[in-house]
């Protein structure tokens, strides 16, 4: 069947979705790895606590807890001693660009025509589920891959079944859901794409989803805030930056054109419980600078709720006031200085 046959709000099944929880949850906000790449992992967990970070998003990577290296559950307890020592919670993220193939980016992926490719990528799955059920991770991500060369895009959602299915069953034995990430470009894109895989494999308890915001303001039809209450049942991961439409490029917070508060309201009323982790790969040449700023800003816009400090009305970002610099002085907490950023930002402007 194709993924176009039949949908509507919620993919186009026409079941109704569970009700998601309704009592407001302290947002919860993390960091990722992947945006700190230049700093060895126990100097990144150091920042990210002291800046005053609920958790991490790990990417394993060759520099932070490379998955193909010996010794990786030894390796594993150690920075599971350091995450408790920190207090900082953690999610597991598998989006490392080479850690797999030296010259292809994000491959092989689980779409790959050659069965031993897909396999590789699948291990690399399993061992993230064996990595954060060590570490107490909640969640695990992951993303489809974008479709191959002289590939339908049927034979394609059925070898992203056939692949996640030992990945989805490693997952529910170890108490891990597995949270699939809407990525532009890449077979499984959508909010409604991941409906589609969902029916696909029958609804399995342990596959959730991972929400980018930056990419509802992208590509979805609906405004972020409306993205997350539509995805609230089945949220397991949330990845934030800010972003503008038609344009795939993560960008820090007050540089897109997103709208935070609203989001991030809807977000807490959805009693999410997870990290919403910034997402900024490539902006890690500057990282400890933008781990600096991305909080007060994130903490300013978000909705005071039950054990966390209300606000004053002025101080949260507007649709007048959206820059990330105007929000530093926002919270509460001192933000420390970790140096300005170089003039030109490094790498390509497509994530």
């Amino acid at each position: 069947m194709s993924r176009d046959a039949s949908r509507n709000r919620h993919g186009g099944s026409g079941e109704a979705a569970p009700p998601p929880p309704q009592d407001p949850a302290p947002l919860r906000f993390g960091y990722g790895t992947n945006g700190l790449a230049d700093l060895r992992l126990d100097d990144a967990l150091g920042l990210l606590a002291d800046l005053g970070y609920d958790g991490v998003g790990l990417t394993l990577d060759h520099m932070h807890l490379d998955p193909l290296a010996p010794d990786l559950a030894a390796r594993t307890r150690r920075v599971a001693h350091r995450l408790d020592a920190l207090g900082l919670g953690v999610t597991v993220e598998t989006g490392a660009r080479y850690v797999l193939d030296a010259r292809r980016k994000h491959g092989p992926s689980l779409l790959d025509p050659d069965p031993e490719d897909r396999s590789r990528r699948v291990d690399l799955l399993l061992r993230a589920v064996r990595v954060a059920a060590d570490l107490g991770a909640h969640a695990v991500h992951c993303f489809s891959g974008v479709l191959p060369a002289g590939t339908d895009e049927d034979t394609a959602w059925k070898r992203l079944g056939q692949s996640l299915t030992p990945v989805l069953e490693a997952a529910d034995a170890a108490g891990v859901p597995l949270a699939v990430e809407p990525e532009p470009g890449h077979l499984l894109g959508t909010l409604a794409d991941f409906h589609h895989l969902r029916r696909l494999l029958g609804d399995p308890r342990s596959l959730g989803l991972t929400l980018d915001i930056g990419h509802c303001q992208c590509l979805e039809p609906l405004p972020p805030a409306d993205c997350v209450r539509d995805a609230a049942p089945w949220l397991r991961h949330v990845q934030i930056e800010d972003m503008r439409r038609g344009v795939h490029e993560h960008l820090p917070f007050g540089d897109g054109e997103i709208d935070f508060p609203p989001v991030l309201a809807a977000l807490a009323g959805t009693g999410y419980r997870g990290l919403t982790v910034v997402e900024l790969p490539r902006h890690s040449h500057a990282g400890p600078h933008f781990a600096a700023r991305s909080l007060p800003f994130l903490r300013a816009a978000a909705p005071p709720t039950a054990g966390t400090p209300a606000l004053d009305a002025s101080a949260r970002p507007s649709d007048t006031d959206t820059s990330a610099s105007s929000t530093t002085t926002a919270s509460s907490d001192p933000v420390p200085s970790h140096g300005d950023p170089s003039a030109t930002p490094e790498g390509s402007t497509t994530p």
